[in-house]
């Protein structure tokens, strides 16, 4: 598997080794993204990890002939990043698919793609629809359009040369071991280090949120039995404006829920995301276990609360990154 150092790619490893007896191989590119540590304490007889670029052919298709699977979770993925700095984006998301897709064609492995619900774009906050797997794509930054191309990328292997490959695609993952320019542990560890969190502009913009363990276990359902072909979307119904998501977080750990600094908002800032992952669910069978986020997110800030080793070497450094923006 790819960015298996990232958030929801160590996830996955940690839960496929829990739950299965597959080994796993990760190829990692070890970006500010990818930590090491994410990954420490794993059985190494079912584990392995190589430093590498998925755009790397050479590599790939070194490592390809190993496996009996792939599964492609590295992508450059943060929005504010790709707003200053698209050509990162650009390099990993389309030229690292092609380079992996190639491999895999070659090599007649089966092949599974991560992607995410930012490639259809937005809705309206009082839209009364979801996205699906019919809904077409409008992406609106530089990270969602090229995911939006890797995913096309991918469909048009399979039509034009046979890959034997899925798509899915999540909404937003919240969980242990995400990197901390991300919103919700942002916002836990702003706390955490005596601050008060950051709301972009009114906070009404809204995520579908869904823990990572649960987007690990949709992912090796489609992996295990997916229709070679199809494209399934992952959610677990968490609808939550950032206002909501930010006043619960202070809430949870003992702070007065108006107890927050509103900065600039993100250009282009999509207004709703929302799945509907009926077919995954009455084709595939595959449910979601946590659907209480109250209780997944007071995990998540325990999570954080236990492991400022984790992530305290990289806050002051993103912190400055914000403040560079006003946000």
């Amino acid at each position: 598997m790819t960015g298996g150092a990232g958030f929801i790619g160590s996830n996955f490893v940690r839960y496929v080794l829990e739950n299965t007896d597959y080994s796993v191989t990760v190829l990692d590119k070890l970006t500010y993204a990818g930590n090491k540590e994410s990954l420490a304490g794993l059985d190494e007889s079912r584990f392995s990890l190589v430093e590498g670029d998925i755009a790397d052919a050479e590599l790939v298709n070194e490592l390809v002939p190993r496996v009996d699977a792939i599964v492609h979770y590295a992508a450059e993925s943060h929005n504010d990043n790709s707003l200053s700095d698209p050509r990162p984006f650009l390099d990993t998301n389309i030229i690292g698919t092609y380079t992996l897709i190639e491999a895999a064609r070659r090599h007649e492995k089966r092949f599974h793609h991560i992607s995410t619900d930012e490639v259809y774009g937005d809705l309206e906050l009082d839209d009364p629809n979801r996205f699906t797997e019919a809904t077409p794509y409008n992406p609106s930054s530089p990270y969602s359009s090229t995911k939006a191309g890797s995913d096309l990328l991918v469909r048009a292997w399979v039509r034009s040369f046979g890959l034997q490959a899925t798509i899915s695609n999540c909404s937003n993952n919240y969980g242990p071991y995400q990197h901390i320019e991300k919103f919700i542990p942002r916002q836990i560890t702003e706390v955490l280090e005596g601050r008060k969190p950051k709301l972009y502009g009114a906070g009404l913009n809204v995520r579908d949120w869904i823990h990572a363990d649960d987007h690990s276990s949709a992912v090796l359902t489609i992996l295990e039995k997916g229709e070679i072909g199809e494209t399934y979307l992952i959610g677990a119904d968490g609808e939550k404006n950032n206002l909501e998501v930010v006043e619960l977080i202070l809430e949870t750990m003992g702070k007065d829920k108006t107890d927050f600094d509103h900065v600039n908002d993100r250009p282009g800032h999509d207004l709703r995301y929302a799945i509907d992952s009926t077919k995954l669910r009455t084709e595939l069978g595959w449910q979601p276990k946590f659907q209480d986020f109250e209780a997944g997110l007071k995990a998540t800030i325990d999570w954080y609360t236990a492991n400022r080793d984790w992530w305290s070497s990289a806050k002051a450094e993103t912190e400055a990154k914000y403040a560079e923006k006003g946000q």
